[in-house]
């Protein structure tokens, strides 16, 4: 028995369009943020007045900045924030860099602040908490930072602290 072409190309055409996957994929969307260290709003930890002016697709990262750190004031003011409130931690096993990042936004206000810990390899650790905390609390502390401008509007930016750490003692802040 022999089917006549049309009904062949129909039936094939018909197979086609039915087998074809018809639902709406969104695996990958909003899986991934838009920058590695993007840092997303989080419920638990962040302030919930704290606002991002320009939409978070506009933050600026830090390698946007151009100006190099922008400090509150100086850095050496920052220097003596630390150095004054800072109590060290006496201990020989805590050794490395701490690293704060958080977010300033138009208003010269920072919040969504994250810590990441590493040895002098860079290998992830974690440091005592009596350290740790002190230097979040001081950081976050720090009520204005500098308000950056692109085309004479404020921005967002990305900022972070970089804490060397030996022995329980900041010898270094950066950048």
């Amino acid at each position: 028995m022999t089917f006549p072409k049309p009904l062949l190309f129909f039936s094939f055409l018909l197979f086609l369009l039915c087998s074809c996957k018809t639902e709406k994929q969104t695996d990958s969307e909003n899986e991934y943020l838009r920058w590695v260290g993007d840092i997303e709003h989080n419920e638990t930890t962040d302030k919930p007045g704290f606002r991002i002016c320009n939409g978070e697709e506009q933050i600026l990262q830090y390698f946007n900045l151009g100006a190099g750190p922008l400090y509150p004031e100086e850095k050496s003011t920052l220097l003596e924030t630390f150095e004054s409130k800072y109590q060290p931690v006496e201990t020989n096993d805590q050794n490395g860099f701490i690293r704060i990042r958080f977010v300033v936004n138009c208003e010269g206000k920072a919040d969504r602040f994250r810590i990441l810990q590493a040895d002098k390899d860079y290998n992830e650790i974690e440091f005592d908490e009596r350290i740790t905390n002190q230097l979040l609390e001081i950081t976050k502390g720090i009520e204005s930072w500098k308000v950056m401008y692109r085309h004479e509007i404020p921005v967002d930016y990305y900022f972070y602290l970089i804490f060397k750490i030996n022995d329980g003692q900041i010898t270094e802040i950066l950048p």
